[in-house]
């Protein structure tokens, strides 16, 4: 029996990972020019996980992300002009250019960080998800960490108390098999991660990571299960980052051959072959969707080349300390 599929649908999630990889592209192209500083983890390849969890999410819910937010923030609506500005340092940048790469804030998206500490969002998902539940508000809270967050224990005492008090978090394992450069076997006595769930009595399933439709059908039902009132869900998306750790990373631990096995599973390659294989996606169309994104990376570029430096005077905005006599 053949799946039915909703072009538009299907398309706007093409262009959403188009528009994460051509991003992370000429983000690192910016970074070895030296206009973009400090760190730089790039998504590229990990962009099924994001735009497949964001298609079930309201604007109601919250999301919490990790240091490789970038993918998340523009999936979750984030524009690309204030978050390449944010990158570049700019006042006109999601947090004024104070933040960086690796902490992206949006209150108006309700998208809680970027956060720089391995496993450091997962507590603050709890917080969240417990305001909620003490509220009586009807919604989700999304926390996205990857398989190094697991070793820590910011993971188990969180699952704990999200199992414990019945909170409306979905855990999210991005497990790309390396966390930033050890092989997931050298760290964990069970690479089973969401089986884990189970050892905190949390329902838990897995999803292929390099497919956004696996990954959107496998999101639908952690968010139901949860908005039904059944507590927490963990959910592991298998997924491959094409490139290092970081921009500083040599890449020692993997070979280019198993690298170049994975892309071939490349999600964006994997959605459009899907869409032409039913008919309903041709080149002149992918060609189209490239023009699109390619003039919104260009604008997000050009708004952060015309942003402005905080000044000097500023510096100490924000800044606060207790004086104490004695």
């Amino acid at each position: 029996m053949e799946t039915y599929i909703d072009r538009h649908h299907a398309i706007q999630q093409l262009r959403q990972m188009l528009l994460i990889r051509r991003f992370e592209e000429k983000s690192a192209e910016l970074y070895s020019a030296s206009k973009i500083r400090g760190f730089l983890h790039l998504y590229i390849g990990e962009e099924a996980v994001a735009v497949g969890v964001m298609a079930v999410l309201t604007p109601e819910d919250a999301v919490v992300a990790t240091y490789r937010e970038h993918g998340q923030a523009l999936a979750r609506g984030m524009g690309a002009g204030v978050i390449m500005a944010e990158m570049y340092g700019k006042q006109e940048g999601c947090c004024r250019g104070r933040g960086g790469s690796m902490h992206l804030f949006d209150s108006a998206t309700r998208f809680y960080g970027g956060n720089a500490i391995v496993g450091g969002g997962l507590p603050l998902a709890v917080g969240l998800a417990l305001a909620d539940k003490m509220q009586g508000r009807k919604r989700v809270t999304a926390c996205f960490f990857g398989d190094g967050a697991v070793a820590e224990g910011d993971f188990h005492e969180a699952m704990n108390l999200a199992a414990l008090w019945q909170l409306p978090v979905l855990f999210l394992c991005e497990n790309n098999l390396y966390a930033m450069g050890t092989a997931l076997r050298y760290t964990e006595a069970n690479q089973d991660i969401a089986g884990k769930g189970g050892c905190y009595s949390m329902a838990s399933a897995f999803a292929d990571g390099m497919d956004v439709m696996a990954v959107e059908d496998a999101a639908q039902i952690a968010v139901e299960y949860i908005r039904r009132g059944d507590g927490p869900y963990l959910l592991e998306c298998r997924t491959y980052r094409f490139r290092p750790h970081s921009m500083f990373d040599t890449e020692l631990y993997r070979t280019k051959e198993e690298v170049e096995l994975w892309k071939r599973r490349d999600p964006i390659e994997v959605l459009a072959r899907h869409l032409a294989d039913a008919g309903l996606f041709r080149q002149a169309d992918r060609d189209a969707l490239e023009r699109d994104v390619a003039a919104e990376v260009e604008a997000a570029v050009a708004f952060a080349e015309a942003g402005t430096w905080e000044p000097v005077e500023d510096l100490t905005r924000f800044v606060t300390s207790e004086r104490r006599s004695a």
